[in-house]
């Protein structure tokens, strides 16, 4: 392994060394709670970041597959006694599955852009829909998950066990990403989301491409929806399907950076800062959201690459200054 590389390596070892050491250190439950919101977030926008990133194709109605997510391990659990953590991977499961029919849908008849973003919230708006009037899902009742504290039931007694489950899913998105930057798949991915028809021309069959990214996007976003219902134990229409979420599962990729390995990570962390900010120093909640609003407007204005992008201008500073 040659010098840069193996640096590299070791600055990723002691960041997740760092990360695995902050429960022994932060003893605050309010500071917890915020890293847990910030992880959560980041995983969520990681996983938006495999479709629209890495595989270009801009999803506004992400919140479909976090919903989806939410109810299949909720109503597994509540309704059929199944662990929440075997209900884990078959709300992955029917992500990927929502994902790969509604890509299926969409791709098929060549919808991009705009209109596949549109037809997503869609779909989103439909399921809401759905889940506000069906009694399965409790209706515009929602779900109230019973409490039964214990690890192996999903339902830690103190943060830190949360903590540790979120770091383990957003740790699970880097590799996912750091694979997608360096795999043949990803190479595709990329192929489609540069020039369609240019990658089609070269042999690129960009119909699997991205109905594999939808899925895994998808899947993805389930067993983040899965976390949140186990973290709040409580689901409800409007928490599982709000067009609000959607919009702030893609904001965090694009503020941070999109189609990058730790993009999604830093847009969490400023997006969870400001927001906590502005409602701490500002006890207008109306004027909160509009300072909120205006530094997101900065951000995305001047840093087109996101906050990922500063880094790289840093670095051409250094370069240009040696």
């Amino acid at each position: 392994m040659r010098g840069p590389a193996r640096g590299r390596w070791l600055v990723g070892a002691l960041c997740i060394a760092a990360a695995l050491a902050v429960p022994f250190v932060v003893r605050s439950d309010y500071l917890l709670n915020f890293l847990i919101l910030v992880l959560l977030a980041a995983y969520l926008g990681q996983a938006w970041n495999v479709l629209g990133g890495y595989g270009g194709q801009s999803s506004f109605g992400h919140v479909v597959f976090f919903g989806t997510g939410a109810y299949a391990s909720s109503i597994l659990q509540t309704r059929f006694g199944v662990n929440p953590w075997l209900g884990l991977p078959a709300a992955a499961a029917a992500g990927a599955l929502v994902g790969a029919a509604i890509g299926f849908l969409s791709f098929r008849f060549g919808l991009r852009g705009s209109y596949f973003a549109l037809i997503t919230l869609a779909f989103a708006e439909a399921f809401r829909i759905v889940a506000n009037s069906v009694p399965f899902t409790g209706a515009g009742l929602g779900i109230l998950i019973p409490l039964n504290q214990s690890a192996a039931n999903f339902q830690f007694r103190d943060k830190p066990g949360f903590y540790y489950v979120a770091l383990a899913l957003v740790l699970g998105s880097l590799a996912i990403a750091w694979w997608l930057e360096r795999a043949r798949f990803g190479a595709r991915l990329a192929a489609v989301r540069e020039n369609e028809d240019a990658a089609a021309a070269l042999g690129v069959d960009a119909f699997r491409c991205k109905l594999a990214a939808i899925a895994l996007s998808g899947g993805m976003t389930a067993v983040g929806g899965t976390f949140y219902a186990q973290y709040f134990l409580y689901i409800d229409p409007s928490i599982a399907y709000g067009v609000g979420r959607s919009v702030e599962i893609l904001l965090v990729a694009i503020v941070g950076g999109v189609g990058t390995v730790f993009g999604p990570l830093l847009g969490a962390l400023a997006l969870q800062a400001i927001g906590e900010l502005t409602r701490a120093w500002l006890d207008a909640p109306p004027l909160s959201l509009v300072v909120y609003g205006a530094l997101l407007m900065l951000i995305v204005g001047f840093l087109p690459n996101g906050l990922i992008g500063l880094t790289a201008l840093g670095r051409r500073r250094r370069r240009a200054d040696a």
